[in-house]
């Protein structure tokens, strides 16, 4: 039984920062590219960043050079550094293997708001 866990989320500023984490037990995680994903009620849930096994990242282009995904598989966690943050920003946030999801987390909630 694999137990996907975010944290990190909160009310911030427009240009604020946050840094969220996922911890993953239960599963061998160093196999698996890794991803966050966001969701608005009422839209589909989109993955926003990945990290492979090795290290190498891909971004969505609305977060790309404000995101950072970053791992570590002894820990069997992954991070999402979120800089200058916008209000579109704010969504529910998870993290998951890019593929063969395993079951949803709860997420952890962002909000960018004056």
């Amino acid at each position: 039984q694999v137990h996907l866990a975010e944290s990190g989320g909160a009310l911030v500023q427009p240009g604020g920062s946050l840094r969220l984490t996922c911890k993953v037990s239960g599963s061998v995680f160093q196999g698996y590219t890794m991803g966050w994903y966001r969701q608005v009620p009422g839209t589909q849930r989109e993955q926003v960043a990945r990290v492979t096994t090795s290290g190498t990242t891909v971004y969505a282009d609305s977060v790309k050079g404000r995101f950072t995904i970053s791992r570590d598989n002894a820990q069997t966690t992954v991070w999402l550094q979120m800089d200058s943050l916008k209000p579109e920003d704010t969504a529910t946030y998870y993290c998951n293997r890019v593929v063969a999801h395993w079951d949803w987390g709860q997420g952890t909630q962002v909000i960018v708001s004056s």
